[in-house]
């Protein structure tokens, strides 16, 4: 595939995701939180259902369709063989942080008890979706050991994004900009970024990216 149809397949997709996840943000998540008012089946059929129909499926499309053309292919990057030891301390840095932040904001460390089943559920799909797309398909594609570090940063910045209409909807958009809470999202980026790079399979990503928001939730 040329680099020119690469390039116009994936802004044509970009578009229409980004603007799909927008109005889904927007409009259609309090349309589905008024029509049913069950909490659990709510955040199930937005954040598992919804959410693989609108990321991860077209992104694994995408993946087959790029086949000659992806940093790891798709089969790869589900069953290469990953020393767990070597990430560690990844989720150790996590942990620390994590209860600090807590600490030095509350005075205290406070482990919520209302934790679920369904909440693990939504974080794993949470994580598996985003990865996916982010990793999976968007760095995936366009990752070079040339420019490794573009690829990267761009990838970052694409995922900073996704979360714009979420802030807009929750009114913290200009906030989450001079309060630098959004410094944290591209952090994170980058290294959900390294950790799939490196280990070639996107597990990894998926498993610090669901750690860190079950951690982040657990952790007030």
């Amino acid at each position: 595939m040329t680099k020119k149809k690469k390039m116009k397949v994936l802004i044509i997709y970009s578009i229409i995701f980004y603007a799909l996840w927008a109005v889904m943000e927007l409009i259609f998540k309090n349309a589905i939180d008024n029509a049913l008012k069950n909490e659990v089946i709510t955040e199930f059929l937005k954040e598992v259902v919804i959410k693989n129909l609108l990321w991860t499926i077209p992104a694994i499309a995408l993946i087959k369709y790029f086949k000659d053309d992806v940093y790891i292919p798709l089969k790869e990057m589900f069953s290469t063989k990953v020393n767990v030891l070597k990430y560690l301390p990844i989720f150790i840095i996590f942990t620390i942080f994590l209860l600090c932040n807590s600490f030095v904001l509350n005075g205290k460390i406070t482990i919520s008890e209302s934790i679920g089943i369904d909440d693990i559920i939504i974080f794993i799909s949470v994580g598996l979706t985003e990865e996916i797309v982010f990793r999976g398909l968007l760095l995936n594609v366009t990752f070079r050991e040339d420019k490794k570090w573009q690829a990267v940063l761009i990838n970052s910045l694409m995922f900073l994004a996704i979360h714009f209409p979420i802030w807009i909807h929750n009114g913290i958009f200009i906030t989450a900009f001079t309060g630098f809470s959004f410094v944290p999202i591209i952090i994170l980026s980058i290294i959900f970024s390294w950790s799939f790079i490196k280990s070639r399979n996107i597990l990894v990503p998926i498993a610090l990216h669901t750690y860190w928001d079950l951690l982040l939730t657990m952790i007030s």
